[in-house]
């Protein structure tokens, strides 16, 4: 399985809103990420499924994705939310390890996280997912995935852009 980890596009002010959660995509967010996603897919990159962070600023980034055609499904998966718990994403996969490539949408410094501890089995804040930015990780083998993983790639949206 290959996990593409994702981080929303450039969102809203948080002193504009109320709650986090609420905290939109800004017009440039959307324009930058819509062209992210495209070359995403210009390249070839399809996923069978994406998991989103419930915050808005994730779903929209996950319906731009699917809008350009990198995957047709998108679901809400609450632990992809700041702070969220690994080990129940653990979970899906030991159920789900079957996907071939997917996305998981979500926020920094969590992603980077997680991507770390399924690299190296522990994180250390050092992987770092810019706005609309990828971590690629491959996984072969059965199991559990913590430790297991592949870096395959760690890109910056300018590159897309």
């Amino acid at each position: 399985m290959d996990i593409y980890f994702i981080r929303h596009g450039i969102a809203g002010d948080r002193t504009l809103y109320r709650t986090d959660q609420e905290r939109p995509l800004t017009d440039l967010g959307i324009k930058k990420t819509r062209k992210v996603a495209q070359r995403i897919r210009s390249v070839g990159i399809q996923v069978d499924l994406i998991l989103t962070s419930p915050l808005l600023r994730a779903k929209q980034t996950a319906e731009l994705l699917q809008q350009e055609g990198l995957g047709q499904q998108v679901q809400e998966f609450a632990p992809l939310a700041p702070e969220g718990d690994i080990n129940l994403w653990v979970n899906w996969y030991s159920v789900n390890s079957h996907y071939q490539a997917i996305a998981l949408v979500g926020h920094q410094p969590d992603l980077g996280n997680w991507a770390e501890q399924i690299i190296w089995g522990s994180h250390h804040e050092k992987l770092i997912v810019k706005k609309a930015g990828i971590i690629g990780v491959h996984l072969s083998s059965p199991g559990s995935p913590l430790g297991q993983g592949e870096l395959f790639g760690l890109i910056p949206p300018k590159w897309f852009l």
